[in-house]
């Protein structure tokens, strides 16, 4: 979903897709990406199986050691954006040293990881037709790699490998608690977080920022629904963790008609007996009831309204500050079971 997209609903759909058993083909690439990665380290590059050069920006507080191991939270960003934004565009890294996120007081603060999202195309209507962001079209999101079907080869999403590469590399440091590995994002990166952490049961928890359905909105030619067992044809997309806790924070007036896409998404969620809740915000970002419905009622997204498109487009591309605690503190209610593996 853009951040800074001021026209969400002014340009018309592209031509069809071919559309497959994983929604739409990969998304064209435009340029690689290098992080600046302001107050951080960047790592990288590692080379994805398009052989693109991955980078990432890890964000460590001073305690963080192999004999105390903190939480791990993995940062996507919004489309537009890069991922050394998270820390100009959030206060994420105002808790890095005193966030309770392990219920542990000996053990306060988390590591941050902010992997780099590619310039590619998008789904999107201008100006975010193309740009930085993640490929939440394509959903082949196994780990063990390319997946066949009948005679046709689908490789993974390499976003999503990327994500896997780099949350090894942070765990192997023995740093990070396997337990307590998070997804947080905004937009567009908060959609492929949901979408990643559906699909993988080493994530604990989802906890993320107005982020639209990631199998269906709007401009998307080849949405999908997802379901728990095997898929019955093409329009169902078979998810790996449903049971995944998820958590979103989003605008009553929100970008491109967001707020009733989310709540039909974490309805969705819900019926399939997932732990998934969301708060809608005002505009001073206070805890309200429903959506505002002149901002857009239509569950697939969309308003037609310039001003109130207008309105959504200014709440969206702030992140909201008084709820970051609150992500966080979900985090903490929310470790895994056992260690994964």
């Amino acid at each position: 979903m853009p951040c800074g997209a001021a026209r969400a609903a002014a340009a018309a759909p592209g031509p069809a897709a071919i559309c497959g058993p994983f929604g739409d083909a990969p998304a064209q690439l435009i340029a690689n990406v290098v992080p600046q990665c302001v107050g951080g380290v960047r790592i990288g590059p590692w080379k994805d199986s398009a052989s693109n050069d991955r980078y990432a920006c890890l964000y460590e507080p001073p305690l963080a050691a192999s004999g105390k191991p903190l939480p791990l939270v993995v940062y996507l960003h919004p489309s537009l954006a890069r991922a050394g934004s998270v820390s100009q565009m959030t206060n994420l890294l105002d808790f890095l040293k005193t966030a309770n996120v392990s219920d542990d007081p000996a053990r306060p603060g988390f590591i941050l990881l902010a992997p780099a999202g590619r310039d590619t195309t998008h789904h999107y209507p201008p100006p975010d037709h193309k740009g930085t962001g993640w490929d939440i079209w394509y959903r082949q999101m196994s780990a063990a790699g390319a997946v066949k079907i009948g005679a046709t080869v689908y490789p993974e999403n390499v976003d999503a490998a990327t994500i896997d590469h780099f949350i090894a590399a942070a765990i192997a440091t023995r740093k990070v608690d396997p337990r307590r590995v998070y997804l947080t994002g905004w937009s567009n990166g908060g959609s492929f977080a949901y979408l990643y952490g559906l699909n993988r049961p080493a994530i604990a928890a989802v906890g993320v920022y107005s982020s639209p359905d990631p199998f269906q909105l709007g401009y998307d030619p080849c949405p999908q629904v997802p379901v728990s067992g095997a898929p019955a044809n093409d329009r169902q997309l078979q998810i790996f963790n449903p049971g995944v806790p998820t958590y979103q924070v989003h605008n009553s007036c929100d970008i491109a008609g967001t707020c009733p896409n989310v709540q039909f998404f974490v309805g969705q969620l819900a019926g399939m007996g997932a732990d998934a809740s969301a708060t809608i915000i005002d505009r001073d970002e206070r805890g309200t009831a429903s959506c505002t419905a002149l901002c857009g009622t239509d569950p697939n997204g969309g308003t037609r309204h310039p001003l109130l498109a207008m309105i959504g487009v200014a709440r969206h591309i702030r992140w909201p500050k008084p709820w970051t605690a609150a992500i966080l503190d979900f985090f903490r209610r929310h470790p895994l079971k056992a260690p994964p593996g």
